[in-house]
């Protein structure tokens, strides 16, 4: 059973949106997931992509997928790769897929020059950080994830258009935004 990493195309966005629904099932969030077939196509494969994606096959059926982009390391002065998501379905874990699309995404991160790959996984997730642990990877226990998303991001971003310090005119800064932002949310 051959299994084949390719990167992802535009014709592949309903695959990976299925695969994305997948995985938010299998993580017990399957209404978290407010991603579309057009939002995936415009920020993967647009102009200016977003992300990039490799797509597992075996025996030409759609297996897995790794979903990432980069991020910049100030300490070290150097890109990374952070994997935003890598799922395998269930009938094919066991096979090397996970494995083959984990050593495709540090090949593209090396070949580009990143000094590191990095991402989250539950804590829960026992069979995910046996493996991830296999693979040479350090748990950094010692770090909180932080996020800030919906309304509590549009509040944040309405501190810089209503005076902040240093939210000057000239900083590069698009102000208008988040009142975009705001105003295709409620339409």
């Amino acid at each position: 059973m051959p299994i084949t990493i390719r990167s992802a195309t535009p014709a592949d966005v309903p695959q990976i949106l299925v695969f994305i629904r997948d995985l938010a099932l299998y993580e017990k969030a399957p209404k978290e997931v407010t991603a579309t077939e057009e939002g995936l196509l415009r920020d993967g494969f647009g102009p200016n992509p977003f992300y990039s994606c490799l797509m597992a096959e075996q025996d030409g059926e759609p297996a897995g997928f790794a979903l990432f982009f980069f991020n910049y390391s100030t300490w070290k002065g150097c890109p990374g790769v952070y994997l935003e998501d890598l799922f395998v379905e269930p009938r094919f874990r066991g096979t090397g897929i996970g494995k083959a699309l984990l050593q495709r995404v540090a090949a593209f991160a090396v070949e580009r020059g990143c000094q590191r790959l990095q991402w989250e996984v539950l804590d829960w997730n026992t069979p995910a950080i046996d493996f991830y642990r296999a693979m040479g990877a350090d748990f950094l226990d010692e770090w909180r994830n932080v996020r800030v998303s919906g309304e509590a991001l549009l509040r944040l971003a309405d501190g810089a258009n209503n005076g902040a310090p240093n939210g000057g005119a000239n900083d590069g800064l698009d102000r208008g935004a988040a009142s975009r932002a705001k105003a295709k949310e409620s339409v």
